[in-house]
């Protein structure tokens, strides 16, 4: 298993990237939990707090596709580390100055998400021209996921440990310094430099204009929702058996089972449709959500979470495969960038809707949502299987000349007027 993933890590420039993306990406992994001790440490409300973390997190979501279209047009230096730099000075701005006048903290939270540089698409756009095989660029994309899951769970406690140490203001100012330094690492790379999409066909869609994209979105939508409603409806059951540390508990064992699962995934080789493969990936994940109905005590129900957390990544990593199957030429940092504001999208739904769900029924009925959600996204696929299959077929990830993964024009496209 490790023999593989050091088989990634050892070609040139791999190791940069995925650390420099990492890095990079801090500052959005870190902000909802950075912003909540900041105003808590200003004297303000945990309801102001959670608004402008909600203002910055609806930023985020417009502003990813947007800014990925920008890179697949024009390149990443000439995008992403100037919106990294943007996006540090706004997180700067709110920082020094608090929330007196409150329009300006709004308005620094609104740059600060909007501006976030796509690294991540951008990162999924890169491993085709870094890598040689096409069964690395799988592999690579495993290892993506499982790397998140990574960052997510380090990137709070780096937080509490700068409010420790220093102040809730300097952990905000650090991060987003250190953000800025993880996209300038990776911009300056020659991969970076190099990379060039393949010309556009001009739409104004761009990469939605592709019908299977369409429904990977609609399936990661309810995907998005199962994994926020299940915190929401952690927090219920915590409540009754032992408050904050078995709910830390619980989440560090979602983080460790789609860990473990990731790194399995990704360590084989896999033969078939991707898109078949994701229809048998997310009902396992539906059907894993099941068992949390049951809600017996701690230790068991923490067992139960990390099951539940098992498939998460390899439904991330199958998913990115059929991204780089389905983006129309020359638009797949965009398409990427749409996957990641779908799921952020479906998690803030889904937790809007587990909340008024535990009020009414308890944490039993907000354990119902996931598996719900799940079983929807199931659904969607199943109800999409032509349009996947009639797109995806013969699609590979293989390395041009322009290091573009979609090189070919796709058949429901005129070749003319490009963009």
């Amino acid at each position: 298993m490790a023999a593989g993933y050091l088989e990634i890590l050892r070609a040139r420039h791999a190791a940069r990237l995925l650390a420099g993306t990492l890095t990079g990406r801090l500052p959005n992994a870190t902000a909802a939990i950075a912003v909540v001790l900041f105003i808590r440490a200003e004297g303000g409300t945990y309801g102001l707090a959670g608004a402008l973390a909600a203002v910055y997190g609806v930023a985020n979501a417009v502003g990813q596709p947007l800014l990925g279209r920008l890179v697949d047009v024009h390149g990443q230096p000439r995008v992403q580390l100037p919106a990294a730099l943007v996006s540090a000075l706004g997180m700067a701005v709110f920082a020094l100055s608090g929330t007196d006048p409150l329009p300006v903290a709004y308005a620094s939270m609104v740059v600060a998400g909007l501006f976030t540089p796509p690294l991540e698409g951008g990162l999924r756009a890169l491993w085709p021209s870094v890598l040689r095989r096409e069964d690395q660029v799988h592999t690579a994309y495993a290892m993506d996921a499982v790397a998140q899951e990574v960052m997510f769970t380090v990137g709070p406690l780096l937080v509490t440990l700068f409010v420790s140490l220093w102040s809730a203001q300097a952990a905000l100012l650090i991060l987003n310094g250190i953000g800025v330094l993880g996209a300038l690492w990776v911009v300056v790379s020659p991969p970076s430099r190099a990379w060039r999409s393949a010309p556009r066909e001009a739409h104004w869609l761009g990469a939605l204009r592709s019908p299977g994209l369409l429904a990977l979105l609609g399936a990661f939508l309810f995907v998005g929702m199962a994994l926020g409603s299940i915190t929401v409806a952690a927090v219920s059951y915590a409540d009754d058996h032992g408050g904050d540390a078995v709910y830390g508990w619980l989440m560090a064992a979602l983080g460790l089972g789609a860990l473990v699962g990731g790194t399995v995934y990704g360590a084989r080789r896999w033969t078939g449709a991707p898109e078949r493969r994701l229809r048998v990936l997310v009902a396992f994940l539906a059907v894993c959500y099941l068992p949390l109905l049951l809600m017996p005590g701690a230790v068991a129900m923490t067992a139960l979470t990390a099951l539940a957390g098992v498939f998460l990544a390899p439904c991330i990593a199958c998913a990115f495969i059929i991204v780089d199957r389905h983006a129309p030429k020359g638009t797949v940092t965009e398409a990427f960038s749409w996957l990641v504001t779908t799921f952020t999208v479906g998690a803030s739904v889904g937790t809007g809707l587990a909340g008024p769900v535990v009020e009414w029924g308890g944490a039993g009925w907000g354990f119902a949502v996931p598996g719900a959600a799940g079983a929807a996204a199931l659904v969607v696929l199943l109800a999409t299987g032509r349009v996947l299959a009639a797109t995806g077929d013969g699609a590979v990830v293989a390395v041009s000349s322009e290091n573009d993964p979609n090189r070919a024009v796709e058949p429901r496209f005129s070749s003319g007027d490009r963009a």
